[in-house]
């Protein structure tokens, strides 16, 4: 009997300490399970969502960093120091420890991070999960291609990482391309990437089109030709892309989505998230330093609100000059002199950094809905990513000297549309200046110096002075940097630093040569 009485204290003992675990067993709410999230198709597209947005974000970093490293644009800004690490590159006068360059490399690594989530985590079992797989193979191959492309041997990371792997060697260059290769052509054969349905079609998402053009890119960086000739060709043989008639608006709010973007970062202004409109390119940043210049600013349809950086140099605009001349089409939808801001009524009023001459093509309008809150200086222009004159451009350079009859059509094409004399032959010379200035402010410059191997004999002097001109119209020459050896492009520059934040907790990777 006492036996079996306590056999029933025990018993009921467990179920009441089973009960109170029950009892005690409540979900976690708030947070996501990584192991059981990724389920529908509404989790799936969240995820994929965070890999626009990241590469949204990327915009300011990206974008102002590399054309600052250009010798297309002075760094401007408010005055000396206005902004240290945009001047640091431009000058070249930066270490390892720029925080400029550090958010670049960092943020390429968090759009890698988002789009192998969405490669590990969701399964093959919709259309959704399979198009939101393919469209992370394209942004995972497209931040490899910047980190290879201006770093050389990043970490390759073709998975998600344990603790144990967050120690990373320098990536092999050949095994890095050869991923970018892998990714882009089984997303581009997936059949689940979107494709326009016709020219004038809009679409935020990345398309086949676009793949197609990375891979390319990624062909022509290797020195393959051929390859990237024929994945190029079939871009443009696609007939969903032309270039657009207002080359004047190709970058401002009214050119948004038009039929030459091939993929641009959509804005739609969020009046309770004014700062995640804030980075943009065409926008406050680069528009003219208003409160140290005059103008009918509503008249001209220009935003009275600016921050004056990217000036372009005066070189650049001798290069379109010898293209197209001083009357030029694009020439003047691209870039101003003082003395055509003077003919519209505008003038300097203090000291601005600046060598005589202003960006139009990326000027900030005043419509409502390009500026709808000026109190945060949010726009709602959308960033553009690649436009298809770059892809023909591409293309000039992979038929140069396989097919030069088809390069020569494709040069004219863009020649054309900018109003500029078209031509019977074409020079490698002829194909650097000509994609210099059609993309100008575009971020593909810096890459394309380094591979073509121009970079410093074009920028071997640039931080001896800083241009500031003057309200009488004069350009004085202000020096800031007076040791040579520590200003302008260098062999060393021809690899970025890897980040020193990087080098120190990262004990097996291997800082580039010079740093």
């Amino acid at each position: 009997m006492k036996a079996k009485y306590i056999f029933s204290v025990l018993a009921l003992s467990a179920l009441m300490f089973t009960s109170c675990n029950d009892l005690l067993d409540i979900p976690q709410h708030g947070v996501l399970n990584n192991e059981t999230y990724y389920q529908t198709d509404e989790e799936a597209e969240s995820a994929i969502i965070a890999c626009y947005t990241t590469v949204q974000g990327l915009g300011y970093n990206a974008l102002l960093g590399k054309n600052c490293l250009t010798d297309d644009f002075w760094a401007g800004g408010g005055g000396r120091a206005d902004n240290a690490d945009l001047e640091a590159c431009n000058e070249f006068t930066f270490n390892t420890d720029l925080a400029f360059l550090e958010g670049m490399w960092t943020s390429y690594y968090g759009i890698i991070y988002r789009a192998n989530v969405v490669l590990e985590r969701l399964s093959d079992d919709s259309d959704v999960k399979l198009r939101a797989k393919a469209e992370a193979k394209v942004f995972r191959a497209w931040a490899h291609f910047e980190l290879t492309s201006m770093w050389g041997t990043p970490p390759m990371v073709d998975h998600l990482l344990a603790p144990s792997e967050y120690q990373i060697a320098n990536g092999d260059p050949k095994k890095l391309y050869a991923l970018m290769e892998k990714d882009l052509t089984e997303a581009i054969e997936s059949g689940k990437l979107t494709e326009k349905e016709s020219v004038n079609d809009k679409t935020w998402r990345i398309t086949k089109q676009y793949a197609q053009a990375l891979l390319g890119k990624v062909y022509l960086w290797q020195g393959k030709k051929a390859e990237a000739a024929a994945v190029l060709d079939e871009v443009i043989k696609s007939g969903k892309y032309e270039l657009w008639h207002d080359y004047e608006n190709l970058m401002t709010y009214p050119g948004k989505q038009n039929p030459e973007s091939l993929f641009e970062s959509v804005r739609v202004y969020d009046s309770n998230n004014t700062w995640l409109n804030f980075y943009s390119i065409v926008g406050v940043m680069v528009h003219f330093r208003t409160d140290k210049m005059s103008g009918d600013w509503k008249a001209l349809n220009l935003a009275n609100t600016g921050w004056g950086f990217m000036n372009p140099q005066e070189n650049l605009y001798n290069d379109f000059v010898t293209v197209e001349g001083k009357d030029g089409y694009r020439l003047n939808a691209t870039i101003k002199t003082y003395e055509q801001m003077k003919e519209m009524g505008v003038s300097v009023t203090q000291p601005i950094i600046n060598e005589g001459y202003f960006m139009w093509k990326w000027r900030y309008t005043s419509e409502a809905d390009d500026l709808p809150d000026i109190a945060s200086m949010a726009d709602s222009n959308n960033f553009r990513w690649m436009r298809y004159a770059e892809v023909l451009l591409l293309a000039v350079e992979a038929n140069l000297e396989s097919n030069p009859t088809k390069a020569l059509e494709y040069f004219n094409m863009i020649r054309t549309r900018a109003q500029a004399p078209t031509v019977s032959k074409i020079t490698m010379e002829d194909l650097q200046r000509e994609k210099r200035i059609e993309l100008c402010g575009e971020g593909v410059r810096f890459q394309d110096m380094l591979r073509w191997g121009i970079a410093e004999e074009r920028m071997k002097n640039q931080g001896a002075y800083c241009p500031e001109l003057q309200p009488n119209g004069k350009v004085e020459q202000r020096v800031y940097n007076s040791d040579a050896s520590k200003y302008g492009f260098k062999p060393k520059h021809n690899l970025l630093p890897i980040p020193g934040t990087e080098t120190r907790l990262n004990k097996v990777i291997d800082q580039n040569p010079g740093w």
